[in-house]
């Protein structure tokens, strides 16, 4: 496939954080690097996080499967819209907010070249969890993003680098164009499970370790 015909974006803004203290509304404190801070000029990619990031809980978040976390700024209008709210980017934990890259542009195994440096590999859409309705005070919104697939990525490293705000992505390679992101969005939290679909896309060679398992027992389930 030629690149021509594939994807293009940039990157609008990146964050990083740390696990610190934090309270919701109803003034229970508890702990997550989910609020994180824009950064200036380049932010190094090393191990498994980029320079000055981390995760509170490891078990679900971080690894080599999940190094960046990625999401789309045309989602955020509406968010905002909906909830009444003035989201910023890396409202969603977000490391790069992204422009003109969604998920029903992308798919499992998309290889990204950011800049002239950096190799990312998408490995799994983001499954929203408890910290972005806590963040918000919003309990329906991991809910809703399952349901319109605004989800955002995860993506582990291929060749390392830096990221900064205004780098162009391109994507390089795409050996999966049937998988889009939305459309793994659509097996993984559709009510009436098909075994089919959910074996095609666990059977992904690039799809991450823990997508695979959760389908796997999924598959189970059906199956029973």
């Amino acid at each position: 496939m030629n690149n021509d015909t594939l994807p293009a974006g940039r990157i609008l803004s990146v964050q990083v954080g740390k696990p610190q203290s934090l309270e919701t509304v109803a003034g229970k404190a508890w702990k997550s690097a989910i609020v994180k801070t824009a950064v200036t000029g380049p932010v190094a990619l090393e191990g498994v996080n980029l320079v000055g990031d981390d995760q509170s809980n490891r078990r679900y978040h971080g690894g080599a499967d999940k190094v960046v976390c990625a999401y789309a700024s045309e989602w955020f209008p509406l968010w905002n819209q909906e909830f009444s709210l003035n989201m910023p980017a890396g409202a969603f934990g977000e490391n790069i907010t992204l422009q003109d890259l969604t998920e029903d542009k992308l798919c499992i195994g998309d290889t990204l070249l950011i800049g002239s440096e950096v190799l990312l590999q998408i490995s799994q859409p983001r499954q929203p969890c408890i910290n972005v309705s806590k963040r918000w005070a919003i309990p329906s919104l991991p809910r809703r993003m399952e349901e319109t697939g605004h989800t955002g990525f995860y993506c582990r490293v291929l060749r390392a680098g830096s990221l900064e705000a205004g780098q162009t992505i391109q994507v390089s390679e795409r050996p999966y164009p049937r998988w889009t992101l939305q459309h793994a969005n659509a097996v993984m939290y559709a009510e009436d499970r098909d075994p089919v679909a959910i074996t095609a896309l666990r059977e992904l060679p690039l799809l991450s370790a823990e997508w695979k398992r959760i389908l796997g027992r999924k598959l189970a389930y059906t199956q029973g």
